[in-house]
């Protein structure tokens, strides 16, 4: 990834922004340009819910390229207290102790590290909300 298209998309790595359609009332994740309900292309960026609880997860152990080192992780299919549903990774959490329907809570971490230039990539990952 360039220096410049890393920095452009910096808002969208760091923060968990949808859109809201303004015909049908539909958010979704992630951004697109058209509305998956209506088809409307009248569409405003929101920021989602920080917090949710998850839907199902999956243990990866043979990860794309890229992700080797990280293997195994957990990835979960997480339904924001918005509605909005997200795939990400679960961290802070042995994967045997993994519920349907535990709650939790958008988390800032390092992605990776982008081999060739060295830039250490972060975005969003969930943990267990401790309530």
């Amino acid at each position: 990834m360039s220096v410049p298209r890393y920095w452009r998309e910096t808002k969208y790595r760091y923060r968990l922004i949808g859109q809201m359609c303004a015909q049908c009332g539909n958010a979704g994740f992630p951004r697109s340009g058209v509305c998956s309900a209506c088809g409307s292309v009248d569409l405003e960026e929101v920021k989602l819910a920080e917090t949710g609880h998850v839907v199902t997860w999956t243990v990866v152990r043979n990860p794309p390229a890229g992700y080797m080192e990280y293997a195994p992780y957990l990835v979960a299919l997480v339904e924001l207290d918005d509605g909005v549903r997200v795939l990400s990774q679960l961290v802070d959490i042995e994967p045997i102790k993994v519920k349907t329907g535990m709650r939790v809570e958008a988390a800032f971490r390092r992605v990776k590290v982008d081999g060739g230039s060295g830039i250490i990539e972060y975005g969003y990952k969930f943990r267990p909300l401790i309530e």
